[in-house]
């Protein structure tokens, strides 16, 4: 008697616990949501800006012809015009080579005295130079919502050869520049460059080196 009650017990038992572990296993599935169902709660809407960006031609060639200032030390300031053509080797390198002219006016001393130190075909200064750019600081600007031009900056330095004074001196040159592109093809650059060479006792009583600070603006033809 008491076996037959044990097993009417455990038998019991046993129900209830499948009964206990299936329920909330068939609740959950009822209720769980169907996946298909799902939808995300933010529903973000970026409208993509449509621009035009002006990137350097495939060509490696760039001619530019430039016009400005040029500072002849102890000569005064004077209008320098010339023409640049560069070689671009890679994306941060190019090689240049440059010609430039210009006209110095008189000295202090000229200036007080009333005297002529030089002829007028002695004070044309016409410079020829090459020189290495390194492109560095590359940018963009954006003169409006739908366009932007790249733009770099560079420094750049080299050796040439001046005339002047009724000598070729040899000159150092070395400076900065900045570079806009307009389209593919077309660009503004502003340089600023050092042009160094020796003046000799002849021309201003001593022997002196001479720092003559250029500043200049040009339009880029790439080809």
């Amino acid at each position: 008697m008491a076996s037959r009650f044990r097993s009417l017990l455990l038998t019991g038992l046993l129900a209830c616990g499948l009964l206990a572990g299936g329920l909330p296993a068939s609740r959950a599935a009822e209720t769980a949501p169907d996946d298909k169902e799902l939808s995300p709660i933010i529903e973000p809407e970026v409208a993509r800006r449509e621009f035009h960006e002006a990137r350097i031609d495939t060509e490696d060639f760039e001619v530019t012809a430039f016009a400005g200032i040029l500072g002849i030390e102890d000569f005064g300031s004077s209008p320098v015009y010339g023409a640049r053509l560069a070689y671009h080797i890679a994306e941060w390198l190019f090689v240049e080579g440059a010609l430039g002219m210009a006209t110095a006016g008189k000295t202090s001393y000229e200036a007080i005295t009333g005297t002529n130190n030089l002829s007028d075909e002695e004070r044309n200064l016409t410079y020829y130079n090459i020189a290495v750019g390194f492109n560095l600081l590359p940018g963009e600007v954006y003169p409006s919502r739908h366009t932007t031009f790249n733009s770099d900056f560079y420094l750049i330095g080299g050796v040439g050869s001046t005339r002047f004074a009724g000598a070729d001196r040899f000159t150092f040159n070395f400076g900065v520049g900045y570079r806009l592109l307009f389209t593919d093809s077309f660009a503004l650059r502003i340089d600023f460059r050092d042009h160094v060479f020796n003046m000799d006792a002849a021309v201003l009583g001593q022997d002196k080196t001479s720092q003559n600070l250029e500043l200049t603006a040009g339009l880029a033809f790439f080809f």
